[in-house]
Parts: structure tokens; C-alpha cells; sequence
């Protein structure tokens, strides 16, 4: 028999995926949640009833493998929606605008790195409405400008220095 035959459309693995979404999102989930044991490899664990540092990386992980098993599994026996194609534009933006944020906040000041980061997240959107966006640019800004530099006292500069 053929690889093409073996892993056709009508192969048992597909018939068996009932729920495509599902059953690949939990099984990125145990993948991250084997990462996350692997990376918290080298902390110490608990120590009779003291925790140590690795204890709750190590909980979680476990938790997050257990989660994602069972929505594998559902995958496998509920009817859903297949895969959609990935789009790379979403990501990439809210990427980019955290990276402007953490490279203008300094010299360019608070108000504008925020307002242009929020821009930026805006773009990753394919039915971004920018006469909205802009109004909440200044909203969200204004918001975070009150709240780190006056309600929880940081001292961060609001504005680039001259």
C-alpha cells in the first residue's frame, strides 16, 4: 500500500480526529507543558511541606499537560470545526508593538510609546476601525499615564526629556 493510501483523507487517524481545533490545541498544550517540566528541570522541589522553587512550575506544567490531554481527547470524540489557516500578521504586530514600547519608553516618554503601541496592536486587526483606535490610543494612555506615574507612585517619565 502507498503512503499516499496510509495517510489519505480516508485513513483511520483522520476519521478518528473529529474535532481537528481541539485535538491540536491540546496537544500544544502538552507540548508547552513538557517544555515547562524541562525547563524547570534543574529547580529544587518540595522538601516534606516546605515548597521550593520548582514546586509550582512543576504543578502547573503537570496541570496544563492533564488539561491539555483531556481536550485532545475531546477532540477525538466531539464534531468541531477544522483548522484554519494562520495568519502571521496579528502576531507579528503585537510583537512589534511591544518591542517599540520597550525601545521608546525612555527616551521617547510614556504617553507617546503607549500611543503608538496601542496603534501599532490596532494594525494587527484585518477590520481595524482607526478613528476608534485613535480614541482609544488616547483613553488607554491617558489611563496608564494616571495609574503608573500618580495611583501607584512610579517613576516613570511621561513625556522625552528636553
Amino acid at each position: 500500500m502507498s503512503e499516499q493510501a496510509k495517510s489519505g483523507p480516508g485513513s483511520p487517524l483522520r476519521r478518528r480526529i473529529r474535532n481537528p481545533q481541539d485535538f491540536f490545541g491540546g496537544l500544544t498544550l502538552v507540548a508547552f507543558a513538557l517544555f515547562a517540566l524541562w525547563a524547570a528541570d534543574d529547580l529544587s522541589g518540595m522538601r516534606g511541606f516546605a515548597f521550593g522553587p520548582g514546586t509550582a512550575p512543576r504543578l502547573f506544567a503537570v496541570l496544563l499537560a492533564l488539561a491539555g490531554a483531556a481536550v485532545a481527547a475531546i477532540g477525538l470524540v466531539t464534531d468541531g470545526p477544522k483548522v484554519e489557516r494562520f495568519r502571521i500578521r496579528g502576531p507579528l504586530l503585537v510583537i512589534a508593538a511591544t518591542l517599540f514600547f520597550a525601545a521608546t519608553v525612555r527616551p521617547a516618554g510614556l504617553v507617546i510609546a503607549s500611543f503608538f503601541s496601542i496603534l501599532i496592536c490596532a494594525a494587527a486587526a484585518d477590520d481595524v476601525k482607526w478613528w476608534e483606535s485613535l480614541i482609544w490610543a488616547v483613553i488607554l494612555t491617558t489611563f496608564c499615564s494616571f495609574l503608573f506615574s500618580y495611583a501607584l507612585g512610579l517613576p516613570l517619565q511621561l513625556w522625552p526629556r528636553t
